[in-house]
């Protein structure tokens, strides 16, 4: 099984960026969101963002991401 997460977007180069939730920075492709700018938030899969979301959408997601055993720790978003 896979998981997409929400992250924010904190760096921005090119087709390159840094996404961040919580606590976790990872750099991220953004070849799929050419139109993404820093603090929007975006879904993250295997690396590379593929859409965009809004901030409540990403927060619903982070909040329902909590009630799971292995995502009791993450920071707010």
């Amino acid at each position: 099984m896979c998981l997409a997460v929400p992250m924010e977007l904190v760096e921005h180069n090119g087709f390159r960026g840094v996404a961040r939730l919580g606590g976790v920075s990872r750099e991220i492709n953004l070849l799929l969101v050419p139109d993404v700018k820093i603090g929007d938030y975006v879904i993250i899969h295997a690396g590379c963002a593929i859409s965009v979301l809004s901030r409540d959408e990403a927060q619903k997601t982070i909040d329902l991401l909590r009630g799971v055993d292995d995502f009791k720790d993450l920071g707010r978003a």
